[in-house]
């Protein structure tokens, strides 16, 4: 049966109390000075995964000299992104395969130990289980596969193995009740997630193949029960992580590297809180305009937002943004039937659209460049995959046309902007210098290769976010009139 949706604080209520301060971040940044844990590889299906990391590297190229570089830059970890969410599954699956063992060769010639986390959507869409599965044949057999979308800062909660969302109302949906399960892609039914394996895996995981970390043996037995438990597993299974608060993934986590240093070894598939946990990340501000030293005169060149997500929530931040913004945006929209209809002149509506956007930045004046709202599927998965990347190559042709420098890009959606940062923008390697808002993960690329050095980019999740939260970051980034 599946669960109800529950008032958020009635169920809170239920949960033992929170654990204080447990100290993980000081730990692993004491483990990693001494070389004491593998390196953390970040396979991330869209640029969003970064959402609650800073001061560390995301890699768009998976070549040798690349990976070994990296390698040997960090005691931590780093983010590949694949962008395979994007893609059809098989091609995905050759995709990780392919990653997973350039990732291989290169620790090996950097003499460097690793894991692999196969970062995925906190709403549970993606490829699973095909990702962990090639993963596993590339990297060789582990204990188990931990799955775990919490992610506190979006009101992804997992508990008594049922995954949630939260609402604006103050009450927990359960995730297979969201827009996000009718995705036309990766829709799903189940929001237990032992059932959730079993349906996503047509039923070669059964859920008596599913063992779960609960919030009391998080709260109640800490970490050293947590290791018990994992190591109590004898057989091989995906391991549920149930989570409300940050503290509970960190005594997770805790318990994870004990059960490791008996022998234990995992795959992850996971949402950016278990990343930034993992990593002993603590969570600093959102940076402001002045953090980053923005131009904000009069004279200085507008911003450039651009908008291909279709999830509810983008469509009503984008509503929010137009409204609020009035007078002081501009918004050129590309009619989505138009493109599928016409797709031999889709490059002369493009570069007309860059060119005015070109214009009115030089203008200072800010720049919406979004796709029509009308959400236009296909008959199945795959034809409708294919739309969404007629209308994605669009706005990278636009992106990738434009010629005067914005005062920062803003991409609103995962496909939208892992393709505007490699296609458009031409990033291979650039830092992840913190959030432009919580769970809003800002990117900066120093490669004198990249179209706009040292440019803000801003990869503003599709489901992150209120309905004004895209409004008040551009109108917070905005120039300051005299």
């Amino acid at each position: 049966m599946e669960p109800e949706v529950v008032a958020r604080e009635a169920l809170l209520s239920t949960l033992p109390p929170q654990r204080g301060p447990t100290g993980l971040a000081a730990a692993i940044s004491g483990r990693q000075a001494r070389n004491d844990l593998p390196i953390l590889v970040v396979l991330d299906d869209d640029p969003t995964g970064t959402q609650t990391c800073h001061d560390i590297n995301v890699l768009t190229a998976w070549d040798h000299d690349l990976l070994v570089s990296e390698f040997k830059s960090t005691n931590s970890g780093f983010f590949i992104l694949t962008n395979s969410r994007a893609l059809h599954r098989e091609d995905a699956r050759a995709l990780i395969t392919n990653i997973c063992q350039a990732v291989k060769t290169a620790a090996a010639a950097a003499e460097k130990d690793f894991e692999v986390v196969l970062r995925g959507d906190s709403t549970l869409r993606g490829h699973f289980p095909d990702e962990p599965e090639v993963a596993e044949e590339v990297l060789g057999k582990v204990d188990g596969w931990v799955l775990a979308p919490f992610f506190r800062q979006g009101g992804r909660l997992t508990i008594n193995d049922v995954h949630y969302v939260a609402d604006a109302d103050g009450n927990l949906v359960p995730a297979g009740q969201t827009p996000f399960a009718q995705d036309a892609t990766f829709g799903f039914k189940s929001s237990n997630l032992r059932d959730y394996v079993a349906e996503k895996s047509r039923g070669s995981i059964p859920a008596s193949q599913v063992r779960s970390i609960s919030i009391a043996d998080i709260r109640s037995g800490g970490p050293d029960v947590v290791a018990e438990r994992l190591l109590s597993f004898d057989t091989k299974c995906v391991v549920i992580v149930n989570a409300v608060v940050d503290s509970d993934m960190e005594t997770f986590v805790q318990g994870l590297l004990i059960a490791r240093t008996k022998g234990k070894r995992y795959l992850y598939r996971t949402g950016a809180a278990f990343v930034s946990t993992r990593l002993g990340i603590e969570q600093i501000p959102p940076l402001t305009a002045e953090d980053l030293n923005l131009d904000l005169s009069p004279s200085g060149p507008g911003g450039l937002i651009i908008a291909g997500s279709y999830v509810p929530k983008t469509t009503a931040q984008l509503e929010s943004l137009i409204q609020g913004r009035g007078e002081k945006l501009e918004t050129v929209v590309f009619e989505v039937e138009d493109l599928l209809k016409a797709p031999r002149s889709i490059e002369e509506t493009v570069l007309e659209a860059a060119e005015k956007a070109g214009e009115l930045i030089t203008k200072g004046r800010d720049v919406l460049v979004m796709t029509s709202r009308k959400l236009i599927s296909g008959s199945d998965e795959r034809t409708s995959l294919d739309i969404g990347t007629v209308v994605a190559n669009a706005l990278v042709l636009c992106l990738r046309s434009l010629i005067p420098r914005p005062r920062y890009v803003i991409a609103k959606g995962g496909i939208t902007s892992s393709d505007g940062a490699t296609k458009s923008l031409r990033m291979k390697r650039a830092k992840i210098v913190g959030q432009a808002a919580s769970g809003v993960p800002l990117w900066r690329c120093d490669e004198p290769t990249s179209k706009f050095v040292g440019i803000p980019y801003v990869v503003f999740p599709g489901n992150v976010g209120e309905a004004d939260s895209l409004r008040d970051l551009v109108a917070s980034w905005a120039a300051r009139t005299n």
